[in-house]
C-alpha cells in the first residue's frame, strides 16, 4: 500500500524534500553541521530567505529538480531534507 504524501499549506513549516511538484517555499534555515555541504548549498544560491519552486520529481522520487534564483538545479532528497522552509504557495 502506497502512502499518499501530504501537501503543505501556505505558512506551514516543512523540509524542502517534503514539498510536492509546483509548490513554492522560502528557505528558513540550513540544518546541517557539515561545513562542506553547507558551503556547497550556499554556493548554489540556497540561502536563508530565498524562494524555491519544486519543478520536477524523478519517477523514483530522487533527485528533485528545483528552481532557485532564476535557474534550475537538481538536488538529492537527502540534501533537501536538511533545508527547513516555509511554504509560500
Amino acid at each position: 500500500m502506497k502512502l499518499k504524501a501530504m501537501k503543505y499549506r501556505t505558512g506551514e513549516q516543512a523540509k524542502l524534500s517534503e514539498l510536492k511538484k509546483g509548490q513554492k517555499a522560502k528557505v528558513v534555515f540550513l540544518n546541517t553541521e557539515d561545513r562542506a555541504l553547507r558551503r556547497r548549498l550556499l554556493d548554489m544560491g540556497i540561502t536563508e530567505g530565498v524562494q524555491i519552486k519544486i519543478k520536477k520529481i524523478a519517477p523514483l522520487g530522487d533527485p528533485i529538480d528545483i528552481e532557485v534564483r532564476g535557474y534550475e538545479l537538481c538536488l538529492r532528497k537527502s540534501d533537501m531534507s536538511l533545508i527547513d522552509v516555509e511554504v509560500v504557495s
